[in-house]
């Protein structure tokens, strides 16, 4: 049996999936069903008693606490958390909650619950901890990718939280004995991505006739993985990755935002195309946002060689995969459309557009 948490978002569910079917272990998935939590992501889990569902807050200690004592997790992998970086600019306190505080009441859970194991046991439990490269801050055009020594110069509130809980993280490995690992993975892409993010983003307006806004000149760059590739690299770390290591994951897919846009324009012209023209007729520019990390790139080299772990996705495979689950799957999308989504994108955009 392992804890996941957040197991209902984009990454977390597409994990617990793919954990099921991979290994077959139970999961005990506690979500608190935020904007971009989607039980429908779980659907085919729904009747499958290897999932068990708790609808819960990672800052709740008591629910923790009694998570573990009930369902005695062999290993923590920790997703939830607030994720979305314009989000965070206009509300940094959540994301202080969430995965700052957040993360510090599941350290402490699992620290009493491990201090508390047989030495058996003890010495194979695992607090797998998913952060991201955003961490690191930006690279120049030139710059090396981010490797895991680099130092962290986060320029967002999200990635400053992100920040802070791996430090804590990290502390509690050299302070309790607590045996961590941590994950700092690229853009994630692929399938139940909630329709805030670029790619999804991008397909869904498209398809609805709608603008496609670009931030500023759509040059940023970014590190494309392909979601179930990450999973298969968590499975890889929590396996055979050593206490107290950080292992960064990337697709080797380092890619300017308005080419990504492109081609999503290009595989739904083919897939479905529009009587009216190209797709790229909708693309719209809108002011940048604040503090808008201008590349990321990941160097994937330490989990290669210590772990033997590769994507299997290119960013063509991947993307072309991504693009028509998307179009297979437009119930779901239409599901997680929400009124509360649909304020969200308006707010956000036509703040841009105004101040354009």
């Amino acid at each position: 049996m392992i804890l996941v948490t957040g197991g209902a978002g984009f990454i977390g569910g597409n994990f617990v999936q793919d954990w099921i079917a991979a290994t077959g272990e139970p999961v005990v998935n506690l979500d608190k069903l935020t904007y971009a939590g989607n039980l429908e992501t779980l659907a085919l889990l729904a009747d499958d008693a290897r999932h068990i569902f708790v609808h819960g807050d990672i800052c709740d200690r008591a629910l923790v606490d009694s998570l573990f004592a009930a369902h005695k997790p062999r290993a923590v992998v920790h997703f939830a958390a607030e994720s979305h970086v314009d989000r965070s600019i206009h509300g940094p306190g959540e994301f202080v909650r969430t995965n700052v505080e957040g993360t510090f009441t599941l350290l402490e859970a699992a620290r009493a619950y491990w201090n508390g194991l047989d030495a058996e046991a003890k010495a194979g439990f695992r607090f797998h901890h998913i952060s991201t490269d955003e961490v690191y801050g930006s690279l120049g055009p030139h710059d090396p990718p981010f490797s895991e020594t680099n130092n962290y110069e986060p320029n967002s509130p999200y990635s400053a939280s992100k920040a802070a809980s791996d430090h804590l993280v990290r502390a509690w490995f050299h302070t309790y004995g607590l045996p961590v690992l941590t994950t700092n993975c690229s853009n994630n892409y692929g399938p139940y991505h909630f329709p805030e993010k670029l790619i999804p983003l991008m397909i869904v307006n498209a398809l609805a006739g709608k603008p496609l806004p670009i931030y500023g000149d759509g040059q940023q760059i970014r590190d494309w993985l392909y979601v179930k590739d990450h999973c298969s690299a968590i499975r890889t770390v929590l396996t055979r990755g050593t206490p107290g290591e950080t292992y960064n994951v990337g697709g080797w897919n380092e890619k300017p935002n308005l080419e990504i846009v492109h081609t999503v324009c290009a595989l739904l012209d083919e897939l479905k195309p529009d009587p009216a023209g190209s797709y790229v007729r909708l693309i719209t520019y809108v002011t940048d946002r604040p503090g808008h990390d201008r590349r990321y790139a990941i160097d994937a080299r330490k989990l290669e060689r210590e772990l033997g772990w590769r994507p299997a996705e290119t960013f063509e495979t991947g993307i072309r995969k991504t693009v028509q689950w998307y179009l297979d799957n437009q119930t779901w999308v239409r599901n997680v459309q929400s009124g509360a989504y649909r304020d969200w994108v308006a707010k956000n955009y036509a703040e841009r557009e105004r101040a354009q």
